[in-house]
C-alpha cells in the first residue's frame, strides 16, 4: 500500500521567543573568531611597540593583509595565522588560547555589527 506524503509544516515557535523576519527582534550573537583573533594580534603588535609594517614584513605578509587581519575582514588561513604568530614571536598554540579565553570572557550580543558582519548574518538567515 502506498504512503501518502505529508507536506511539511513549520515547527511551532517556543512560547517566548521573537518570531523570525524583518520585524524580528536580532537576538544577541556570539563575537566572531576572526574579530577576536584579529583584536589580540593587534593588541600582541601594540604591546610589543610595532608599527603593521614591521610585523607584516617578519611574518611575510603585506601590511594591508595584516591590517584586514586586525580589523576582522579576513578569514586567514591557518598558514597566515601562524606567520603572524610567529613574528609577534608567540605560539599558534598560545595565541588559540588567548582567542578562546577572551571569546569566554566576551559577553553574548557584542558581535560586531558593520557592514561586513550584517550581510554575513543576513546571508545566513
Amino acid at each position: 500500500m502506498a504512503e501518502t506524503a505529508r507536506p511539511l509544516m513549520p515547527a511551532p515557535e517556543p512560547p517566548n521567543e521573537q518570531p523570525h523576519g524583518p520585524t524580528a527582534t536580532p537576538q544577541p550573537t556570539e563575537p566572531l573568531w576572526r574579530d577576536a583573533l584579529g583584536q589580540c594580534l593587534r593588541r600582541l603588535r601594540l604591546e610589543r611597540g610595532e608599527i603593521l609594517v614591521e610585523t607584516a614584513r617578519r611574518a611575510g605578509v603585506s601590511p594591508q593583509y595584516l591590517s584586514e587581519m586586525e580589523r576582522g575582514v579576513k578569514e586567514p588561513s591557518s598558514e597566515m595565522i601562524a606567520a603572524v604568530a610567529g613574528a609577534l614571536d608567540v605560539t599558534l598554540g598560545d595565541l588559540t588560547l588567548a582567542i578562546a579565553t577572551s571569546l569566554l570572557a566576551m559577553p553574548a550580543g557584542t558581535a560586531p555589527a558593520g557592514p561586513t558582519c550584517q550581510v554575513a548574518y543576513a546571508l545566513a538567515a
